[in-house]
């Protein structure tokens, strides 16, 4: 099966070079892609219904009926003709409606027998279907028909009869990806029987024994090469927490830490300190105000006790800069050196603090992209840490560690992501969760309301800032939009100035678009109270910690995710007073109410995400191909974890039994994982 992955589409009847590149803008631009490239839907042309037995609910139905009018032809303009008739299914009658298409006249003749297929509507009592598929009566599809997603001059039909053609030319070289123990134990059928199903099933049972077989086959190969890449990252390491300090870190804190943060503590340090001599590869997940950076304290406190230097890399240099301030804290009084590496700063002092970090006189290094400079180097790096993961490449990151000879490395990330979802991006590392607030954290209070409640809304903001706290407006866009409903920062500051009476106060504008300097003074002010009100786009999603900021609202609300809200929520409330989001919609669609809904109900970002993943889906909860994730073609994250659940568990035992396996199974295994990363663009799983 593996060749098929190497043989070009071209070679296929009907491919010329023209729809061979949109093939490949498909991301079809092989042979074994191409038979993966599953229908999104099908026609069920089998199961004709009655129009009394009709579920309005449902998109499409196939209707078995016979013409019983002459087709009426009706101008509705000088470019638009509506062509009409009327037709029975026996006991009702339906009207069928075309435009613009002359040629269903000689289809739609009285007395022709028809199968229909399509949108069947009700109105005023009366039937009616438009624009609707049709096929002589005996000579429809006698299956279920594939509809592809499909792109301009690349049709659904047309994809079909090249499928149909890969098949032909494939015959013979579609190789089991699965071993036979596996089929098998788990009653899977046959690799060959399931591709020509899924594409052209001969009914219902062989397209959910097909589906059963390449669920079955996405989840398996995929955690089985999450385990390969997590083994290839398991490497042994020097670096070893010998003694364990965590209690000496407990006692100099000013608060009790949370059991979550125990928790996690406590998984790292057992990492740490494995009697196998592995390295630590952890994610640390938590809401928003967790408390992720106490955790990352108590194991850069082990490391250093235990004769090691720790990196924490952060986004940005505001970011470095409060990380710095509240380590200092944390440590004050604790034989730890900390420091912090920004490009701002002036070389001179740049060059000083290079110096002590390679004679070992720094134990802890905060600092932004800086610290991966060539001219960084450590004397004894034993810890590296991330935060807000998504903001580095692999390579950046990877870049950190080889400062080290092996060190430990923790992820942070303050996105939280449902458990399902954690199991199949993060499959090649452990996994913390910080499921915990600390106490004493504030709960932000959350209302929604449409335009008409601004002038109210501005009065209620006035008066916090009239209070001397500040607040944060944020706007989907930076210029003035093509869609006039949209807001953006460049025309609000105005507006609140000339037509809302906001002159008095400190207002100032934050986006994307400005130069990294520009944004990281923007910041810094606001930190120091300089700005009251800040009107910025979502680049303060993730952002410092600004104490004395208590308001957030949120224009066109329905423009974002309940994740995204929830994050840009986590803006305020990180102060001792109370703090409130305003979300700010005209929106009356089902999917805002209910992100609303949950948006006020709860300040639990793990439950808010299951919800958003719900609401929204995998594809776009995650964006489009972020970050590498795997793609998958027939498993719905949502709705098979259990099966997701099962089928790991599967494959777990399978990996701990490979050096049993036979060469035959590990090389088909091999293969179907070469395969399916090469599919998901990723080629660097080594086994």
């Amino acid at each position: 099966m593996y060749e098929l992955f190497s043989t070009d589409i071209g070679l296929l009847g009907g491919v010329g070079e023209k729809t061979k590149n949109l093939f490949e803008k498909l991301g079809v631009p092989n042979l074994g892609t191409l038979l993966y490239y599953f229908p999104r839907g099908y026609e069920d042309w089998t199961d004709i219904k009655k129009l009394s037995e009709i579920d309005f609910r449902k998109d499409n139905v196939c209707i078995d009926v016979r013409i019983i009018s002459k087709v009426k032809v009706i101008k509705l303009g000088v470019k638009k003709t509506l062509y009409k008739a009327c037709a029975t299914d026996g006991f009702d009658n339906i009207d069928i409606i075309f435009f613009n298409n002359k040629y269903v006249v000689d289809k739609l003749r009285e007395g022709n027998e028809l199968l229909l297929y399509g949108k069947v509507q009700k109105n005023f009592n009366k039937y009616e279907i438009v624009c609707p598929k049709m096929c002589v009566k005996g000579k429809h599809p006698t299956c279920l028909k594939p509809i592809y997603g499909q792109i301009k001059g690349l049709y659904s039909w047309k994809i079909e009869n090249i499928v149909d053609s890969g098949f032909e030319y494939a015959k013979g070289k579609i190789y089991e990806s699965l071993p036979e123990k596996i089929l098998k134990e788990n009653n899977l059928c046959r690799l060959e029987f399931a591709l020509r199903n899924i594409h052209f099933p001969k009914d219902k049972e062989s397209l959910n024994i097909a589906r059963k077989r390449l669920v079955f086959e996405e989840i398996f190969i995929w955690q089985m090469g999450m385990k390969f890449l997590k083994k290839e990252m398991s490497i042994k390491t020097e670096v070893k927490v010998k003694r364990d300090y965590t209690d000496e870190f407990y006692f100099s804190l000013p608060y009790f830490p949370t059991n979550a943060q125990k928790r996690a503590i406590s998984e790292c340090i057992e990492d740490m300190g494995s009697t196998e001599g592995k390295c630590m590869n952890r994610l640390l997940q938590g809401d928003v105000g967790s408390g992720k950076t106490v955790v990352a304290g108590a194991l850069a406190y082990n490391i250093i006790r235990n004769g090691y230097q720790t990196a924490i890399m952060v986004p940005t240099e505001i970011l470095a800069n409060q990380h710095f301030e509240t380590f200092k804290k944390i440590f004050i009084g604790m034989p730890v050196n900390v420091e912090v590496l920004t490009g701002s700063l002036k070389s001179k002092v740049q060059r000083e603090i290079r110096e002590k970090v390679k004679e070992g006189e720094i134990d802890l290094l905060v600092g932004t992209h800086s610290l991966i400079s060539e001219n960084v180097e450590f004397r004894n790096l034993g810890l590296v840490v991330t935060d807000e993961q998504h903001r580095f490449g692999v390579e950046q990151r990877a870049k950190l560690v080889r400062k080290g000879e092996n060190p430990h490395v923790l992820v942070m990330s303050a996105t939280p992501i449902p458990r399902s979802l954690s199991l199949i991006i993060y499959g090649d590392m452990d996994i913390s969760i910080l499921d915990e607030r600390p106490p004493g954290r504030q709960t932000v209070d959350t209302f929604v309301i449409d335009a008409s409640k601004k002038e109210r809304m501005y009065g209620f903001l006035k008066k916090i800032l009239d209070d001397k706290k500040q607040g944060y407006i944020v706007c989907p866009c930076v210029e003035e939009p093509e869609i006039e409903s949209l807001l953006d920062v460049s025309n609000y500051k105005e507006d609140l100035i000339d037509k809302h009476g906001f002159s008095k106060y400190s207002l100032e504008v934050l986006h994307g678009k400005m130069k990294p300097s520009e944004k990281e003074q923007v910041m810094k002010n606001f930190l120091e109270g300089k700005i009251d009100l800040l009107i910025s786009t979502t680049v303060i999603e993730v952002g410092v910690d600004v104490p004395n900021a208590c308001i957030i609202v949120i224009e066109n609300a329905e423009r974002f995710g309940i994740s995204q809200l929830h994050q840009l929520r986590g803006r305020v409330g990180r102060g001792k007073d109370k703090s409130y989001c305003i979300l700010v919609s005209d929106s009356k669609s089902k999917d805002s109410v209910n992100r609303f809904k949950v948006m006020v109900a709860s300040n639990d970002g793990f439950y808010l995400s299951n919800e958003d993943l719900k609401i929204r889906g995998p594809g776009e909860f995650l964006g489009s191909r972020q970050h590498g994730t795997v793609d998958f073609k027939l498993v719905n994250i949502v709705e098979d974890i259990s099966i997701i659940r099962e089928i790991s568990e599967i494959a777990e035992k399978f990996f701990r039994e490979w050096e049993c396996i036979s060469l035959e199974d590990k090389n088909i295994i091999q293969n179907s994982i070469k395969n399916f990363f090469k599919m998901n663009k990723q080629e660097n799983i080594v086994i």
